[in-house]
């Protein structure tokens, strides 16, 4: 028990970093607009402060999902339940790129 539990909350743990960055950039009252990818530039953005609010709710329900799929790893030692967890990581990480390159990112960018 003590090896599932340690597993959880070490996943439990990354979901909460997840929701503490979302939680930041919906407060933030800057003007910088807040990037999505891993040292890529920011394309200019027209509305700084909607677009890294809409970027802190992607955040946070990335972070509560992440942190409820990874429920299983609490189920016994050699369960097959831990490939599901694995496989909605992955889902629901593709899930917020989409959200992010189909419905933010177009929304806030700046027209030419």
């Amino acid at each position: 028990m003590e090896k599932r539990l340690i597993a959880f909350v070490i996943w439990a743990i990354m979901g909460v970093l997840f929701i503490a960055m979302g939680i930041y950039d919906l407060n933030s009252k800057k003007a910088k607009p807040f990037g999505f990818w891993a040292n890529a530039e920011v394309a200019p953005i027209e509305d700084a402060k909607g677009y890294n609010r809409a970027l802190g709710i992607l955040w946070c329900v990335y972070g509560v999902l992440f942190t409820l799929i990874g429920l299983p790893l609490l189920d016994e030692q050699n369960s097959g339940l831990i490939i599901l967890s694995i496989l909605c990581a992955m889902l629901i990480s593709i899930a917020a790129i989409v959200v992010y390159v189909v419905g933010i990112e177009p929304k806030y960018r700046k027209k030419k």
